[in-house]
């Protein structure tokens, strides 16, 4: 029987290399946070490394996915240990219930809530420095310096968000001479919802002061695209690799969706108010009014968390009776799904950093081979990926014309049969290969 996890080549398992990584989000969290690392250590065993997985006990996740334990290499060794966080705290201030999970982009929206949203965001940004799971960052290190003395590892590397992770390394890096790599999926005091935190002047002093330690205690940093790597450089005053994120192929290893004869605009994975791409709503809006066949045809499909301030705009602009909804999947059925779609939405976020932001479903809609619309700047980094691999087309946030055009003409295309993507040259983003590429950067 095929197994995902057969080596490229056999490696004696006593000449393997350890690497210690250290992770908040870890099956069977899911989401788009725990996809990185999860995928690195599927494939790292293949060129000779064994992933040691340090991880939370109980963590508070935004969504599960039990599906993904499965993708956890036989080889990996998972340390866990309880994390205290304080979101009780937080639910019982704000009035929600024990069981409402923390969805992606909470702290955007609650910035702009009511009185006790407000106070709840302004403690989270002065209080929990760097963040919420800060309260981890004492008894993990006290658990793996004890660890570390009896299993010694050839490579430790930390991830954040959160970037209590980074704060681990920090410490355990004044007691180990490990290398010690330093990845950033997401900047620490340029993430876009930084200036919504309403920090103090001591507060932003102290994320700032921390991050510096970090970026230059760290013997490799990393991150996920170009612009990010140049406003990390001159934040760290060094070096910093990119290592973009990607897509597995073998999560592709389904038979495709039959198409039912509809235009379906999908969007895959949590979907913020800071990312409503609310001119595409009226040009949407617009091509309904004027085609009978558009209005008749067009279906859009949201696929996981939702922000009801976007089904309120959709709802207003008289497209609810083209709207399917379908909640948090698991991520290869989502995939599956996306399959049958005519076009795959890409907003991102209207924020100083957008020209940094390479979301990682990016890669997996370039790997579905249809035809990406992206809303963003057209000099970000992503604008460059999806130019370079024929994949899709950008309009900025408020090129309400541009939109409807492209969409009209992909809709013209579809109606004669000839829409396809034409995703080209993408294979250096597999995941296979963005493990290789890490562990040949060049570690003290």
């Amino acid at each position: 029987m095929f197994s995902p996890f057969l080596p490229a080549f056999i490696i004696n398992p006593n000449d393997m290399k350890r690497v210690l990584i250290i992770t908040y989000y870890w099956p069977p969290s899911g989401g788009g946070g725990v996809m990185r690392w999860l995928k690195m250590s599927k494939y790292l065993p293949e060129f000779g490394w064994q992933p040691v997985i340090y991880t939370p006990e109980n963590p508070d996740p935004s969504v599960k996915d039990d599906s993904l334990l499965k993708e956890i290499h036989p080889s990996t060794e998972i340390l866990k240990t309880p994390i205290w966080e304080p979101y009780d705290i937080y639910r019982k201030l704000t009035g929600k219930k024990k069981s409402d999970s923390f969805k992606a982009g909470y702290i955007s929206e609650a910035s702009r809530g009511n009185w006790k949203d407000k106070i709840s965001v302004f403690l989270r940004g002065n209080l929990l420095i760097p963040d919420p799971r800060v309260f981890w960052v004492t008894p993990s290190v006290r658990f793996l310096r004890e660890y570390l003395r009896q299993n010694p590892v050839d490579l430790m590397i930390t991830t954040g968000p959160p970037h209590s992770m980074h704060l681990i390394g920090l410490n355990l890096k004044r007691h180990f001479d490990i290398p010690w790599l330093a990845d950033f999926r997401d900047p620490w005091t340029e993430i876009d919802f930084y200036h919504r935190l309403k920090l103090t002047s001591w507060a932003d002093r102290r994320h700032r002061a921390l991050e510096k330690k970090v970026l230059t205690a760290a013997d490799i940093v990393t991150t996920v695209s170009p612009y990010l790597k140049q406003t990390t450089e001159k934040l760290a005053g060094r070096r910093v690799d990119v290592i973009y994120n990607g897509f597995d192929p073998e999560d592709f290893q389904f038979e495709k969706v039959r198409e039912d004869g509809l235009f379906t605009i999908s969007h895959y994975g949590a979907f913020n108010r800071d990312r409503n791409p609310s001119s595409l709503w009226k040009a949407l809006q617009t091509l309904k009014e004027n085609s009978p066949d558009f209005a008749r045809l067009l279906r859009i499909q949201l696929i996981g968390q939702t922000d009801e301030s976007i089904l309120r705009e959709i709802r207003e602009c008289n497209l609810e009776e083209n709207l399917r909804l379908e909640g948090h999947l698991p991520h290869t059925e989502g995939l599956r799904i996306l399959s049958g779609s005519q076009v795959l939405l890409l907003p991102l976020n209207d924020a100083p950093n957008v020209r940094g932001i390479l979301p990682g479903k990016m890669y997996e809609y370039i790997a579905l081979k249809r035809p990406i619309l992206a809303i963003g700047p057209s000099d970000g980094d992503f604008a460059e990926i999806l130019l370079s691999t024929h994949s899709g087309i950008t309009c900025d946030f408020t090129d309400t014309g541009k939109m409807a055009d492209t969409l009209n003409q992909w809709f013209k295309a579809f109606l004669e049969g000839e829409l396809s993507g034409d995703s080209s040259g993408y294979d250096r983003f597999s995941r296979r290969t963005l493990a290789h590429q890490i562990i040949s950067l060049p570690f003290a």
